[in-house]
This record gives C-alpha cells, sequence and structure tokens, in this order.
C-alpha cells in the first residue's frame, strides 16, 4: 500500500517493474486527488501521470473512466512503455488494510527465526 498526500493507493497492474514510491510521490499533483485510478507511464525516461474516475461515474467523460485505460496505453504512450496502475483505497476500507497488513508483519516477525539452524551451544560447556 502506498500513500500520498493522505491517500492510499494499491497497485493492481504495473508492467516492467517500473513503479518508484518516491518518484511517483514527486511527480504527484493535488489535481490528481479527484480520481480513483491513476496510470503512471514512462516516456522519455519521464513519469507521466493521468487520473481515471470508476466507471460507474456517471459525470465522468467517457474517455476518463477506467474501462478507457486500455485505449490510452495504446494510443498515447509509446509502445511497449512500462506503465503501472493504481487504485485510491476509499477511506472507509483504509483502517482494515492497515490492520491486515499489521498482521501479516507480525506473522512475519514471529515466524523469523523459524529456518535458523545454528544450535546454542552455551548449555552444553556446562558437563
Amino acid at each position: 500500500m502506498i500513500k500520498v498526500n493522505s491517500f492510499y493507493f494499491e497497485i493492481i497492474e504495473e508492467y516492467r517493474e517500473c513503479f518508484d514510491e518516491e518518484l511517483f510521490a514527486q511527480r504527484y499533483a493535488d489535481i490528481l486527488d479527484k480520481y480513483d485510478y491513476i496510470v503512471g507511464d514512462f516516456g522519455y525516461d519521464q513519469l507521466r501521470l493521468k487520473g481515471f474516475y470508476k466507471d460507474s461515474n456517471k459525470k465522468a467523460e467517457l474517455s476518463k473512466r477506467f474501462s478507457t485505460i486500455q485505449d490510452y496505453l495504446l494510443e498515447y504512450c509509446n509502445f511497449g512503455c512500462p506503465y503501472f496502475i493504481l487504485k485510491k483505497i476509499p477511506e472507509d476500507e483504509v483502517p482494515s488494510q492497515i490492520e491486515d497488513d499489521d498482521d501479516v508483519e507480525l506473522t512475519f516477525e514471529k515466524n523469523k527465526l523459524q529456518d535458523v539452524k545454528i544450535q546454542p551451544t552455551i548449555q552444553d560447556t556446562e558437563k
């Protein structure tokens, strides 16, 4: 999960492993706050960001809806360029997502020493 300007995002697609959170945070502008999805593509070593709305948003222009992202990538991006698609997580879902992530980290920490094969020798010296 990525946090930028008090909004949380999750990566739903990443082509050519191009996502860089630091670069995304630098290029992110407040105008993108209103969009539900953000597409980032690289052309001439520059990150370009474009926002899209959910398909259920009837007030949005057709060319700015989620279902037209594929058309945008084909028409406006360089052929085969690296890109990623982020989905904004609604505010009411954020606390549950964060709690789920914390649970995963805790179980990872508990299992950290599970694969260690070194045996302690302190007790073996007392014979």
